[in-house]
């Protein structure tokens, strides 16, 4: 039996089934999880489906989050998508259900789960999921409005298909979801626009990020720079990609003050793997795209000797 096989056979199983996805969501955490509800809802009508987590009203437009009770989670199938860790986990009744699946898509370096289905070849989460309907079509439906949000997740997360993820595979799984009527432009421009405040802290990034002798880029963002502009900390998630537009730069990161003086760390690359130095600073995540936390300012100096060093390996004829 195949993997796909053993989870429809589990999600036949039980009458409710909770689906959540990891804090701090980005467009391939809501259309991941959102994608597949939407999925099992056209698909077995009479079953209970939730999706679950904290509100992000910028995200609002891809889907919402259900508000429910404990005891819902009594003889519930629970599925997490897109969630490497157990501490990045969105809500910790994830573990109250009575079976519970991963399906990810970055390194498996903590397994959990009764069943966990990861594939790091996969752009996405969401490109997982059509993955798993198109293994499972006789037995599934896919409705345009969760087409929608696998569409919004897969483009999230390739960068509008620029990062080194998208895959021939990837292009032929995003034309099927077009080709079911979704209006790809609008979402285009939805995960395209933003805010007056983020165009504004567009501007202060350009005019304040340091460039080292090895083109690693970053910019430190402390709490009276969030306070000027009015962004909390997902609203700087717009701007992680815009250090990585200089052409010379071939790796960096953002690094945004939190509310405990910690600070979180957006790291990104164009060629050297930056996800074990974000292992040294309690993160992680793919080669190219991580995450990582600094107890404080005292360590940023350091960091950056670290990055600027990861940067002198780059092939320059490769960036």
């Amino acid at each position: 039996m195949t993997i796909q096989n053993e989870i429809l056979a589990q999600i036949k199983k039980y009458d409710t089934i909770v689906i959540h996805r990891h804090k701090r969501p980005d467009p391939d955490a809501y259309g991941s999880q959102c994608g597949l509800a939407e999925i099992l809802r056209a698909s077995f009508p009479n079953k209970k489906i939730y999706q679950v987590g904290e509100n992000v009203a910028s995200l609002n437009w891809i889907a919402t989050p259900n508000e429910i009770a404990d005891e819902v989670y009594q003889n519930a199938l629970v599925i997490v998508t897109d969630t490497a860790n157990t501490p990045r986990v969105d809500d910790e009744r994830y573990t109250t259900g009575k079976y519970l699946i991963k399906i990810d898509h970055h390194p498996n370096d903590d397994v959990y789960g009764d069943i966990c289905w990861v594939n790091t070849e996969a752009s996405s989460c969401s490109e997982i999921i059509v993955d798993l309907y198109n293994s499972l079509a006789k037995e599934l439906v896919l409705p345009s409005r969760a087409a929608a949000m696998l569409y919004a997740g897969i483009v999230g997360d390739t960068g509008r298909f620029m990062y080194s993820a998208t895959t021939p595979h990837t292009l032929r799984i995003a034309a099927q979801l077009v080709e079911l009527g979704i209006d790809a432009p609008l979402i285009n421009r939805k995960l395209d626009g933003i805010t007056e405040s983020v165009a504004r802290l567009s501007a202060y990034v350009l005019q304040n990020m340091v460039v080292t002798k090895h083109n690693a880029a970053y910019i430190v963002l402390n709490r009276d720079v969030m306070e000027t502009f009015k962004l909390g900390d997902s609203g700087t998630s717009q701007i992680v990609p815009l250090v990585g537009k200089l052409e010379n730069v071939v790796c960096w990161t953002v690094f945004v003050q939190q509310k405990d003086q910690s600070y979180r760390l957006r790291i990104r690359s164009k060629g050297p793997v930056i996800n074990e130095l974000a292992k040294e600073y309690k993160g992680g995540g793919h080669p190219l795209a991580s995450g990582a936390v600094l107890a404080s300012a005292d360590g940023i100096d350091d960091y950056i000797n670290k990055l600027d060093a990861l940067a002198a390996t780059a092939d320059s004829a490769a960036i």
